[in-house]
């Protein structure tokens, strides 16, 4: 465990990837069984622990200090696992127990229920100092919020035994913490994991956004780009899975999708649900908002299969009935997709058509044109590229329509989390509903954390608590002084918001302080938006 606290200290202050890379491929090299194993469970948030949750600490806190010195100091420091880790009293002879180790800390919380998780995180944080209780309540809660994505965990794995991070990804997808089989095979004891007869998840093939590359239309294919869910479906041994882009099984939330493919496959294509139902007939498939109202769910009911029904507009097939079609070039995959598809049900799949254009220039002129509430932009694949995992230069590009933009003023904020824990970083904005001369109401119409430098991060803080007007738990309304040009990808009718609309990727693009708050736009001008 004091080996996992000094990685999170180390990794918290190191903003240079390459060290956080060695930082903790060092542990997992030099760490032994199972601890390394959780430890690389917790970077990629691997483990859960029901019992135990945010609200648990902070109830255990109120038992152990002052409730109003937990409570000023919670809200000063930003972070409960820091604020509760340097006031939670030490023992008062000291512990009697040496700190616990990680394996030690899964074992006793797996086991913990919502009556005696409280007292099993008492006796943890008994043991431990103040680095050590920091990081078991940000493991318990499993919100390290760190900066360190499950990717940049499995590179430092693979750097850290000097294997392929491809098959790392895909060994990865069919083994449980602490991954036993996984370090075996790494430090060469072991065979690879068996992939083959299970429905496993393969690592998705990516693009690299469209810059300044000389891209000629003999060599690459173009495709629309479909806004919605990248997903791979796995038909192996009688069974179908479907995957997200990040490897979850989302079978349960799509059971009309996975019960649709009976043939051993594994395809990869964009999740969507048909639009008549929510009025959009172009492509056949509605806007993402849509798609969005059956995403997460662990049942789906009758009405909702019915009003929102899926599909797979399929990209790509991976392998086909015992081959192995990865290192065959685009060209050889497609034709054997083309094949495919008579033999696949038609209400569940279709196929991604390509874009006929003579050049550049004329296909720019077609993705001007493309707004489709269901496209995001345009595909260009090498013709002879194989299917490789993550983003390989020269291979696949994406070259996303351009934003939209709207000026909103902003109406409320509340603080970020972990390194933006201290400086108010989240923001909601609106539009007017008419006049505002004339007494019109700002409704919101979206919320953005990202899009705005450090500097501006610093100047957007310090406007939030001079201009606050009210207090709201966490949250603080301003006054409506200041304008915001927020970027979006593309805006869709809701009923779950007041203002009637909700954005799609909404980013700040630029602090208007030259614009007054009365100039901003209205709800009529984003309404003439909504695609």
């Amino acid at each position: 465990m004091q080996r996992f606290a000094a990685l999170l200290d180390s990794l918290l202050l190191t903003p240079s990837r390459n060290e956080k890379l060695e930082l903790i491929s060092g542990l997992l090299r030099e760490t032994p069984d199972p601890d390394r194993g959780w430890a690389l469970a917790a970077l990629t948030g691997a483990v859960d622990f029901p019992a135990i949750k945010a609200g648990t600490v902070r109830s255990l806190m109120a038992d152990r200090v002052d409730p109003i010195l937990w409570t000023l100091s919670r809200d000063f420091v930003g972070d409960t696992a820091e604020t509760a880790s340097l006031l939670w009293p030490e023992p008062e002879n000291g512990s009697l127990e040496p700190p616990p180790t990680l394996g030690e800390v899964v074992a006793a919380m797996s086991q913990a229920t919502r009556s005696n998780a409280p007292l099993v995180l008492a006796g943890l944080l008994d043991r431990l100092d103040t680095p050590g209780r920091y990081a078991l309540i940000k493991f318990a809660t499993g919100a390290l919020r760190i900066g360190i994505s499950a990717r940049l965990a499995k590179v430092a794995f693979a750097q850290a035994f000097a294997v392929s991070v491809d098959k790392v990804e895909e060994y990865w997808h069919g083994l449980e913490p602490p991954y036993a089989d996984l370090f075996a095979w790494a430090t060469g004891t072991a065979p690879p994991p068996r992939t083959d007869l299970l429905p496993l998840f393969r690592p998705f093939m990516l693009a690299h956004p469209l810059e300044n590359e000389a891209i000629s239309l003999a060599d690459y294919v173009a495709e629309w780009k479909w806004d919605g869910i990248r997903v791979q479906l796995v038909h192996v041994g009688g069974e179908t899975r479907v995957y997200s882009r990040g490897g979850d099984e989302i079978s349960a939330s799509f059971p009309e999708i996975a019960g649709a493919l009976h043939i051993p496959a594994v395809l990869d294509g964009e999740l969507l649900v048909r639009g008549a139902a929510q009025g959009g007939e172009a492509g056949g498939a509605a806007s993402f908002n849509a798609l969005q109202q059956r995403l997460g769910r662990k049942t789906v009911s009758k009405a909702m299969l019915a009003d929102a029904p899926a599909f797979v507009r399929l990209y790509d097939v991976l392998m086909l009935s015992g081959d192995d079609l990865r290192e065959q070039p685009w060209s050889e995959r497609r034709a054997r997709l083309e094949a495919l598809m008579p033999q696949l049900d038609p209400a569940r799949f279709d196929l991604s058509q390509t874009i006929a254009a003579q050049d550049m220039e004329a296909l720019a002129e077609i993705r001007a044109g493309a707004r489709d509430a269901a496209i995001e932009g345009i595909m260009l694949k090498h013709r002879q590229s194989p299917y490789v995992a993550g983003r390989r230069a020269g291979l696949w590009y994406k070259w996303k329509r351009a934003p939209l933009l709207i000026d909103c003023v902003l109406m409320y904020a509340q603080r970020g989390s972990g390194k933006r824990s201290s400086f108010y970083s989240d923001f909601t904005f609106g539009c007017w509903n008419g006049d505002p001369d004339a007494g019109a109401e700002l409704l919101p119409v979206g919320k953005a954390y990202f899009g705005f430098t450090d500097e501006e991060l610093r100047f957007l803080d310090r406007h939030v608590r001079q201009h606050t007007v009210a207090k709201y738990g966490p949250v603080r309304e301003t006054d409506r002084s200041l304008v915001f040009e927020v970027a979006f990808d593309s805006v869709h009718l809701s009923k779950r918001h007041k203002s009637g609309m909700a954005m799609r990727f909404p980013r700040i693009h630029r602090i208007r302080q030259d614009k007054p708050p009365h100039e901003a736009d209205r709800l009529e001008t984003l309404r003439a938006l909504v695609t």
